[in-house]
């Protein structure tokens, strides 16, 4: 497209004579896409597509501040006050009811819709300033609100408002509707989010509780808390210590469901059920009582009620947790951490938790607490795991009641060393779950030479979603 191409589908019908036609509405409303495409991919500036937009932008009376990449939309909002209503669900239109298609005000939505996205997703390269990543959280919020959310809602990883309702045009969706990509973009802006903290300085937010507090936990946001944690002090490390219990908190929650919804223990029917009313098993008694039916009197008399077994078989289990604590393994410390604590919440369920890079930590005191636990790791440096070996096996009282996770990607410097003690386990009676990442998202990487010994000796990695190792724990522990 040349540079007169675009002046003329920007132009329209002429200034005064009507409304412009509907195909030069259209070619207005491809101008400003163009323009939202070329920024996203190439920070450069396109001068025609820049002066084209403009004359759109002015021609439909929205104000030249919304092509400015360096204005924030509150900034824009607080000149004219007007916008906010239209930038409220703006990117999940309710149909016309008559189906018709009011082009005009499309060209006006996708004005905003691109102003919304760029100040988002077109982040600019660099260290950045805490003035800055508050400028862009507001700004994250005004997107939330254009598809229908609260503010801080799709950050928080919970999508609801009207954009749950996947609403659109009906009409060939000529006006973005995002609503059922909702799912995706909540973790995109968490990870945009988490990329500006890694850029900026984080001691500056962190001393600034206003910032602070809106700043949203994440993964990456955690490591590097628990990386600097020695160095901060004072509000900044109180601040700090918040932000990694809200996380902490917020993961447990999930994965308490996870393992509440999990197999439980088998019916213990050596132990007599409990005579009481939400007991009764009433089609036993109805089929067992059945030969005393009297078909004159319509009655069925009974002589025994059945009650169901309620109690489950339950034997004192050890489990021992070993995390390696490397820096490749954070993700997987943070939710073993936690996931240890929900076990050892659990009755009968003896639970140890060890962390180990070149020197290894019993954390078991405070395994219970998975926020206090993580406060005690030191992130980061080598890997030997006949340290943490040492540790462990001294726990292994009795093996065939004992479960041994062992959480690393097993890249070893005295790797057979540690294979042979990983077999010796096995052989003991433990039973024993190698562990190549415990992430949400299931992805990481494993020492290929310990996969392959692990698969001979019977004891393959379980290396995917968390979910994997809670149901292999619950149907050990239960």
């Amino acid at each position: 497209m040349t540079q007169d191409s675009i002046q003329d589908n920007a132009q329209g019908a002429p200034v005064g004579t009507g409304p412009a036609a509907p195909d030069s509405q259209e070619n207005r409303r491809q101008v400003l896409y163009w323009r939202l495409l070329a920024r996203l991919f190439d920070p450069e500036e396109q001068a025609g597509l820049e002066s084209a937009s403009l004359s759109v932008v002015e021609d439909i009376g929205l104000p030249p501040a919304l092509l400015d990449p360096d204005a924030s939309v509150d900034s824009v909002v607080q000149r004219h006050p007007e916008l906010a209503a239209e930038l409220d669900g703006l990117m999940t239109p309710e149909p016309d009811p008559d189906g018709s298609r009011d082009r005009t005000a499309e060209v006006r939505r996708a004005a905003l819709a691109s102003k919304v996205l760029l100040n988002v997703f077109a982040t600019r390269p660099g260290e950045i300033t805490a003035g800055q990543l508050a400028r862009w959280q507001a700004d994250a919020d005004w997107l939330e609100r254009a598809l229908g959310c609260e503010p801080g809602e799709l950050r928080g990883g919970k999508a609801g408002g009207r954009a749950a309702a996947g609403n659109g045009t009906g009409h060939g969706a000529p006006t973005p509707d995002l609503s059922r990509l909702v799912p995706e973009i909540g973790p995109e802006l968490g990870a945009i989010e988490a990329g500006l903290v890694q850029r900026m300085r984080l001691r500056e937010v962190l001393a600034d509780p206003r910032l602070a507090a809106r700043l949203t936990p994440s993964m990456s946001l955690v490591e590097q808390l628990l990386r600097d944690k020695d160095n901060l002090s004072g509000v900044a490390l109180a601040n700090a210590k918040s932000l990694i219990k809200r996380y902490v908190d917020e993961v447990a929650q999930v994965l308490r469901t996870q393992v509440e919804k999990a197999t439980v223990g088998e019916l213990d029917r050596s132990v007599p059920p409990k005579r009481v009313f939400r007991n009764l098993d009433l089609d036993r008694t109805i089929w067992k009582n059945l030969t005393n039916w009297s078909p004159e009197e319509e009655r069925l008399y009974v002589d025994r009620l059945y009650y169901r077994h309620t109690s489950r078989k339950t034997t004192p289990q050890r489990l021992i947790v070993v995390v390696d604590q490397s820096g490749s393994m954070v993700d997987s410390m943070v939710n073993c951490t936690i996931l240890a604590s929900i076990f050892a919440g659990l009755p009968k369920v003896d639970v140890h938790l060890i962390a180990y890079d070149t020197q290894a930590l019993d954390l078991t005191p405070w395994a219970h607490d998975p926020f206090e636990t993580l406060l005690r790791t030191k992130l980061g440096g080598g890997t030997d795991g006949t340290v943490a070996m040492a540790l462990a096996q001294p726990k292994i009282a009795e093996p065939r009641n004992t479960v041994v996770v062992w959480i690393s990607d097993f890249y070893e410097w005295r790797g057979q060393e540690l294979y042979d003690s990983f077999a010796a386990v096995h052989r003991s009676g433990a039973k024993f779950i190698p562990v190549g990442s415990v992430t949400s998202s299931g992805r990481g990487s494993v020492n290929p030479w310990f996969r392959e010994r692990f698969k001979d000796l019977g004891t393959p990695v379980i290396s995917g979603h968390i979910k994997k190792l809670v149901h292999e724990l619950k149907t050990f522990l239960t």
